[in-house]
């Protein structure tokens, strides 16, 4: 039997599938990644740990079958490394999604009047999440690097670029990871010049833009020479085709470290005021579809910041047991604002608060607190979805490592007062991916041809009690907002 291997490299993890032509997982292999925090507000990883864990999931699945038509990658996004174009060899740490090095940067820019110029051309607001403002603090800080990039000794960009060169020796990037740098033109489908000018970039450093369904280049290592790679794509993107959500009308939601909200539009959504991302969903030789998106710094990181807080000796698996011991948080909030608030508040300033504690608070209410979270914040961005979309929107579609956890399923369905549809399998970006591989070999003629199974999951919560717990949440953002401005 023949497989796509799709890799999925994540933040906490890279995990990698074998695919069959049922578009169904046959195998799948998992490596465990660390976390650097170097200093406040830094958030980095180590690119050759990155490249072992590559190496060790690959291993495993070819020690299940070698039988490999294609690869497909699907990764964390916005995470932005610097390499010798010759070597390969990293010049620095990765600087992940979840780094607010670059806020300075940020406020530079905005204090110069570039926010609706920004968000015209990229769809993207002014953030420190978003790759272009951490590339321009690479080339401030890095020795040399600015000299090497503008003679073009150097490679810039995102994982699925440093992951092709490694695998392929070629300098690509997909489209939809380049609609997360703020250096891609959605209108004109290419780098920018103006932009990069603006954040001060040279453009030789970056890699060449491709389709993220079609060929990039055969393997050249690993035990995988001659292989194919039929598409890369961001994770949170490829969710949604794992999904099969190909038209507007469906969201959906991928629960991991963060989380992200994705649906399908017809056309880029230009509002100044945007309290949503617009963004490249994925794009095939022949089709580019745009989709609206909302961020979210921390979800299930919210819950391994609380277990660690807690020392918690069995990790975020008894901070949940301690959460679905209690019926509720007893009147407690928790906003996980440790790197500001992201979409749709786009605060950077706000840091986590706990309110509404009294002298019969516990930890467990304090868990239930964090899981709590997780839902309050999506219901934050679907409701914010709705508003700029201009859809109702039936259900929720779900997916990720956190779905697991039916509890807050259940949850999330009583918060938001919609039915959560949930994938039964967790490692649906990596499915994404493979799914698009497969749409390049003619494996299957459409992405919304494919089936997978589902477990649903219904409101049972009273509306009253629903919106005096979300009502509660709002309050404790504006506390924390509040707060930051006052400390200020």
């Amino acid at each position: 039997m023949s497989f796509i291997l799709a890799i999925d490299q994540g933040t906490t993890n890279t995990k990698a599938l074998l695919v069959d032509r049922n578009a169904q997982p046959a195998y799948r292999a998992a490596a465990p990644l660390h976390v650097l925090h170097p200093r406040p507000d830094f958030v980095e990883q180590d690119p050759n740990t990155i490249l072992s864990s590559i190496e060790s999931v690959i291993a495993k699945c070819l020690a299940y079958s070698r039988d490999i038509s294609a690869i497909a990658i699907t990764n964390q996004r916005e995470t932005v490394l610097a390499w010798d174009r010759a070597t390969g060899v990293p010049l620095a740490n990765a600087v992940t999604w979840q780094c607010r090095r670059a806020t300075a940067i940020c406020d530079r820019l905005r204090a110069n009047g570039y926010e609706l110029l920004l968000r015209e051309r990229t769809g993207l607001g002014i953030d420190p999440l978003f790759s272009a403002a951490k590339i321009t603090w690479l080339l401030e800080n890095i020795s040399g690097l600015r000299t090497r990039a503008n003679a073009g000794e150097v490679c810039i960009g995102t994982v699925d670029s440093w992951l092709l060169h490694y695998l392929t020796g070629e300098h690509l990037c997909d489209h939809s990871n380049a609609s997360r740098t703020q250096l891609l033109n959605l209108h004109s489908l290419a780098w920018d010049s103006e932009l990069a000018a603006i954040f001060d970039i040279p453009l030789a450093p970056l890699a060449q833009l491709h389709t993220s369904s079609g060929s990039f280049g055969t393997c050249k290592r690993l035990g995988l020479q001659g292989i194919p790679i039929m598409a890369a794509v961001g994770d949170s993107h490829a969710a949604l085709a794992g999904h099969g959500c190909t038209t507007p009308g469906a969201v959906k939601a991928t629960y991991g470290t963060g989380s992200s909200l994705m649906t399908i539009t017809a056309s880029p959504i230009s509002r100044p005021n945007s309290q949503l991302s617009q963004t490249i969903a994925w794009s095939t030789p022949s089709t580019v579809l745009f989709a609206l998106e909302g961020n979210i710094s921390m979800t299930g990181s919210a819950l391994t910041w609380l277990e660690e807080f807690l020392a918690l000796p069995n990790g975020v698996e008894e901070l949940v047991e301690l959460a679905n011991s209690v019926e509720d948080s007893a009147g407690v909030y928790f906003v996980p604002a440790m790197s500001g608030l992201s979409a749709p508040h786009w605060d950077t300033g706000v840091r986590g608060t706990i309110t509404g504690l009294s002298r019969t608070s516990t930890r467990q209410h304090l868990a239930r607190a964090a899981l709590d979270s997780i839902a309050f914040q999506v219901r934050d961005v679907y409701e914010a979805m709705e508003r700029e979309s201009g859809t109702h929107f039936t259900a929720l579609h779900a997916d990720g490592g956190a779905t697991r956890n039916e509890a807050l399923m259940q949850l999330q369905a009583d918060i938001l007062g919609k039915p959560i549809h949930r994938s039964n399998n967790e490692d649906l970006s990596a499915l994404g991916a493979a799914r698009l591989a497969g749409l390049s070999l003619n494996w299957w003629p459409a992405l919304d041809t494919l089936t997978f199974p589902i477990t649903t999951f219904t409101p049972r919560m009273p509306a009253a009690e629903r919106n005096s717990r979300y009502a509660g949440w709002q309050h404790a953002v504006a506390q924390a907002r509040l707060a930051t401005e006052v400390v200020s």
